[in-house]
C-alpha cells in the first residue's frame, strides 16, 4: 500500500534514532544511546564516528555547509555555517567533518547579550553539542545545510543560552523525583523527563498591507489604529471554516515541519479575526523547545511565500484578542508512567497526591518568578486583558481535585473523589458522551488539565526555554526538601500522608477556580496575598532575590551571576524594544499621519472658501465641523509628538539597566498612548483616500 504525504515526508530530514541505528556501527550506536540516557560524559572517539556518519548522510541529502545551531539571549537561534571542503594533495579538496568539528563550535561571545558577562574586548565562547536533540538538515536560498543543536557558553563557563539552563533543570528535576519514586518503591525508574507540548498562536495578514506599516515591520504590532466596524463579537472566526488562502499556507506549514519530525498535530482559527493555531504532540522540553523555535521560524517562511506575513507579536492588534503559548507540562518517567495522572481515584493515589502539592507550593512560592518567565514587552498588552490570564499567578485544580484538596485539609483525609458521569444530550441518534470530572477554566493562568499543567501565560513570540527551567527548578527544589523530609522518617505512609496535608494547608491560597477576568479576583488575590506584576519591568527583581538565587544556585541551574546577568538583559531588551517603537511612532506621526491629515483638513478648508465663494448662502457647517475637530486633534497630535520626542531622548540617554526599563514604563509608554489617542480619532474622520496606511479592516479581513 502506497504511504500517504505524512508517512511520506515525516523525520525525512532529521539524523534521528532511526538513521543513528541504521548508519552507526552498532558498539558506536549503543554507546551513544548510553551517554543520551544516562547524561554521560559523551567520548570523543564516539564523537568522530558520529559525525563521519551524520556527515555522509548530509551530503547524501545535497548539503554543502553545517552550523551549530544554538539559542542566545536574543530570544531567536543562531547560527555560523561552515563548508564540509578541505584542502587536499594537488588543488583537490575533500570532505571533511570531525567529532572535534561535531562537539565544538566557537562563535563571537561578545556580541550576543551577556549582561555583562562579557566584555566588548572579550569575545571567546563555546557552543556544546545537545546530543539529547537530533541533528536536522534546514534547506533555504543558501542550499542544505546541517544545523546541530547546540548549547552556547561564554569562555569563562557561564550559560549565554536558553537551552543550557533548561538542560541543567531537566537534570535536576530528574535527580528529585527518582529519589522521591525511590520512596515509593519504585527502583525500576532511572530518570523522569518533563514532557512539553506548546501551542502556537499567531496571525497572517496580506503582505502588501503589511509592507505599508512601519511599525509592524520594526515592532511586530500596530502602533496606530482605530478598530473596525466589525471585530471577534460574532465569535465566527473561532473554529471556523479555513479561507483556501490560510489553507493552503497551512497545508505547506505542516509538510515543512513534518519533514523536520516536529509532530505539528492541531490546527484551527482562533477567536480574533485573522489569528490561528497550531499545537504539537508532546515532546521532552528541550526538544519541544528547539521544534517551537523552528515553528515560529518556518511560519515566517512558509507565509512569505503565500505573499502573507506571520505576526507572532502578543498584541498586534488593539481591540482584539492577542496571542499566546499555552505550555502544557508534565513528568513522565523512563518507564512511561505520568508522575500527573491522577487515575481513576486520584483520593487514593498518594504517589499523584504527592507530585500535586509538590507543584502547588513550587507555583505558590515562586509566583513571581513564574511570571517573569513568561513575560516580554509585548506580553504586557495582553496579560490581564479580558483575554488571557491575568498578571496574578493561580492555579485551577479542577471540582474533582479541589474536592479531593478540600477534604485532606479539612479532616485530615479523603474518601472519595467526583466522578464525571455521562452526558445526555436530548437527541436519540446521539449517543451519551463521557462526561469529564472537571470542565477547563480559560481564565487561569496556570490549569491542571487531566493529567498535566497548562501555563497560559507564556508570551507567544518567546522561547518556551524559559518558562520550563523555571518549572522544572522549582519544582526540583521542592521534591527535594520533599525527598529529605520523607528519607529520615520512621514511618512512611504517615509522613508522607502528614507531608501532603500540611503542604496543602500551607499553599492553598494559590488554588482558585473561579473566572480570572473578574475584578473581584484583584482584590481577593491581594488579600490572599498573592503577588500582582503588572509589568515585565515590575517582574524583573524576582530573578536576583536571595530565595531566587538559593534555588537556583543549589540545583547547579543558575549561578548568582548568570541570573543577575539576565535581569540585566531583561532590564536592557524591555527598553530597547519600548525605545523602537517610540522612534518608530516618531516617524509615522511626523512623516505619514501629521502631512496627511494636513493635506485633509487644507482640502477641507479649500473646499469651504470654494463653496462660499460660489455661494454665499450654501450650508458649510459639516465641512467647518469636520475643520475645526481635525484641526484641534492636529494641534493635540504634534503636541504629543513633540513630548514623546523629548521623553524618548531622554530615555535613550540613560544609563542602561533598571532605572531606565522603568523610565520607559512609566514615562515613554504613557506619551505614546497620548499620541496613540488622537491620531487613531482621526483616523474615524479622514477620508480613506487620504490615510497613508491600511486600516484594521484591511489587515485582519482582506487575506
Amino acid at each position: 500500500m502506497e504511504k500517504n504525504v505524512i508517512e511520506q515526508v515525516f523525520a525525512v530530514d532529521v539524523f534521528n534514532d532511526a538513521v543513528m541505528k541504521e548508519r552507526l556501527p552498532k558498539p558506536v550506536y549503543a554507546k551513544l544511546k548510553k551517554t543520551i540516557e544516562n547524561d554521560e560524559e559523551l567520548d570523543l572517539d564516539i564523537a568522530g564516528a558520529v559525525a563521519h556518519a551524520m556527515k555522509e548522510w548530509a551530503l547524501e541529502r545535497g548539503a554543502t555547509h553545517y552550523t551549530h545551531w544554538f539559542q542566545p539571549m536574543t530570544g531567536i537561534t543562531a547560527e555560523k555555517h561552515d563548508s564540509f571542503i578541505a584542502p587536499a594533495n594537488e588543488g583537490g579538496i575533500m570532505m571533511e567533518f570531525s567529532g572535534k568539528e561535531l562537539v565544538k563550535g566557537e562563535p563571537d561571545a561578545s556580541s550576543f547579550p551577556s549582561g555583562g558577562i562579557r566584555a566588548t574586548f572579550e569575545a571567546r565562547g563555546y557552543t556544546a553539542w545537545d546530543c539529547t536533540s537530533p541533528a536536522f538538515l534546514k534547506e533555504d536560498a543558501a542550499g542544505v545545510t546541517l544545523c546541530i543543536p547546540t548549547a552556547f557558553c561564554a569562555y569563562t563557563g557561564e550559560a549565554l543560552d536558553k537551552k543550557t539552563p533548561l538542560l541543567r533543570s531537566m537534570e535536576a528535576i530528574s535527580d528529585q523525583a527518582v529519589r522521591v519514586l525511590k520512596l515509593f518503591g519504585h527502583d525500576e525508574v532511572q530518570s523522569v523527563s518533563c514532557s512539553v507540548g506548546p501551542e502556537q498562536e499567531y496571525f497572517l495578514v496580506d503582505r502588501d498591507k503589511y509592507l505599508q506599516r512601519e511599525d509592524l515591520i520594526f515592532t511586530g504590532r500596530t502602533l496606530f489604529g482605530a478598530m473596525p466596524p466589525k471585530g471577534q463579537e460574532l465569535d465566527d472566526h473561532y473554529f471556523g471554516t479555513l479561507k483556501e488562502r490560510i489553507a493552503a499556507f497551512m497545508k505547506e506549514l505542516n509538510v515543512e515541519l513534518w519533514k523536520l519530525g516536529i509532530l505539528a498535530k492541531t490546527q484551527h482559527n482562533e477567536v480574533a479575526p485573522a489569528q490561528h493555531e497550531m499545537a504539537p504532540i508532546y515532546s521532552t522540553a528541550n526538544i519541544a523547545t528547539d521544534h517551537n523555535q523552528l515553528v515560529m521560524e518556518i511560519m515566517k517562511k512558509v507565509a512569505k511565500r503565500h505573499n502573507l506575513e506571520c505576526l507572532l507579536h502578543e498584541k498586534p492588534f488593539a481591540g482584539v484578542n492577542g496571542s499566546g503559548k499555552h505550555d502544557n507540562w508534565s513528568l513522565v518517567t523512563n518507564t512511561g508512567k505520568n508522575l500527573l495522572d491522577p487515575g481513576k481515584t486520584p483520593h487514593e493515589n498518594i504517589q499523584f497526591l504527592l507530585f500535586l502539592s509538590a507543584v502547588i507550593k513550587a507555583v505558590d512560592e515562586h509566583a513571581g518568578l513564574l511570571r517573569l518567565s513568561a513575560s516580554n514587552p509585548g506580553n504586557d498588552h495582553r496579560l490581564g486583558a479580558n483575554e488571557a490570564p491575568p498578571a496574578i499567578i493561580s492555579m485551577f485544580l479542577g471540582e474533582q481535585l479541589e474536592d479531593v484538596v478540600s477534604q485532606l485539609i479539612e479532616t485530615g483525609e479523603a474518601t472519595s473523589s467526583k466522578q464525571g458521569g455521562k452526558l445526555n444530550i436530548g437527541v436519540h441518534t446521539l449517543p451519551e458522551l463521557k462526561k469529564d470530572a472537571t470542565d477547563r477554566n480559560r481564565t487561569s493562568p496556570f490549569a491542571f488539565t487531566g493529567n498535566k499543567f497548562e501555563f497560559r501565560m507564556v508570551a507567544s513570540s518567546m522561547s518556551i526555554a524559559g518558562a520550563n527551567t523555571v518549572l522544572n527548578t522549582i519544582v526540583a527544589d521542592v521534591l527535594s526538601n520533599m525527598a529529605d523530609t520523607l528519607e529520615k522518617a520512621d514511618d512512611f505512609d504517615t509522613a508522607v500522608h502528614d507531608l501532603i496535608k500540611k503542604t496543602l494547608s500551607d499553599h492553598q491560597r494559590v488554588i482558585f477556580n473561579g473566572n480570572g477576568y473578574a475584578n473581584d479576583w484583584v482584590a481577593e488575590a491581594e488579600r490572599r496575598g498573592l503577588p500582582n506584576h503588572k509589568t515585565m519591568v515590575d517582574a524583573i527583581p524576582e530573578l536576583v532575590t536571595e530565595k531566587t538565587i538559593s534555588v537556583f544556585e543549589k540545583h547547579h541551574v543558575l549561578s548568582k551571576c548568570e541570573l543577575e546577568a539576565r535581569a540585566e538583559i531583561h532590564y536592557e531588551a524591555y527598553a530597547k524594544a519600548i525605545n523602537i517603537e517610540a522612534k518608530t511612532m516618531i516617524e509615522m506621526a511626523g512623516k505619514k499621519y501629521i502631512p496627511s491629515v494636513i493635506k485633509y483638513v487644507t482640502g477641507l478648508a479649500q473646499s469651504i472658501n470654494s463653496i462660499k465663494t460660489a455661494c454665499k448662502e450654501a450650508d458649510c457647517s459639516v465641512q467647518t465641523e469636520l475643520l475645526t475637530q481635525c484641526s484641534s486633534l492636529l494641534a493635540e497630535a504634534k503636541k504629543a509628538l513633540t513630548s514623546l520626542e523629548a521623553v524618548t531622548k531622554q530615555g535613550g540617554d540613560m544609563e542602561e539597566g533598571a532605572e531606565q526599563a522603568v523610565f520607559f514604563k512609566d514615562v515613554v509608554v504613557k506619551a505614546m498612548a497620548d499620541l496613540r489617542a488622537p491620531i487613531d480619532t482621526l483616523e474615524m474622520l479622514v477620508d480613506k483616500a487620504y490615510w497613508p496606511v491600511p486600516s484594521y479592516g484591511d489587515l485582519l479581513f482582506e487575506v
